[in-house]
């Protein structure tokens, strides 16, 4: 037999943390994924290097997947509850700031930020190893 859906709110926490602000800073790094790319792609040329537009592009294109596949955690913490997902999560806005944000600090203001890059990186990846692990202790057939 099928779970029923809650009728609380979409992102209401009830003692499972806030998802609600998550779920309104993944509108935001959706919309600022999207005009960062738009300035990459218009606006960013007369002013920079192609270095330094296609490090936006790759810190776009990581945030932007990064965010859906988050609003997708969201949806399924929804559904199933028990499901320890915050962990991921963590480590996906962690490695996010980290990965794009350094990128962008990079190319848009000339800041070298040594080895956060490369972390960023690894806490994306963190994020999706935790995940099979999430899935693997389900216990989903």
């Amino acid at each position: 037999m099928r779970k029923q859906p809650s009728t609380e709110p979409f992102y209401s926490g009830s003692g499972r943390g806030n998802y609600r602000v998550l779920g309104v800073a993944l509108a935001l790094s959706g919309a600022v994924a999207v005009a960062l790319g738009a300035y990459a792609a218009h606006g960013m040329a007369a002013r920079a290097d192609e270095a330094a537009i296609d490090a936006v592009n790759v810190g776009v294109r990581y945030q932007m997947w990064h965010t859906l596949a988050l609003l997708a955690l969201l949806i399924w913490q929804r559904r199933e509850p028990a499901v320890k997902l915050r962990p991921v999560m963590a480590l996906w806005v962690l490695g996010i700031a980290a990965f794009s944000g350094s990128l962008y600090a990079m190319a848009l203001g000339g800041f070298n930020v040594g080895l956060v890059t490369p972390l960023g990186g690894l806490l994306l990846i963190a994020g999706w190893l935790t995940l099979g692990v999430v899935v693997l202790r389900a216990g989903h057939g």
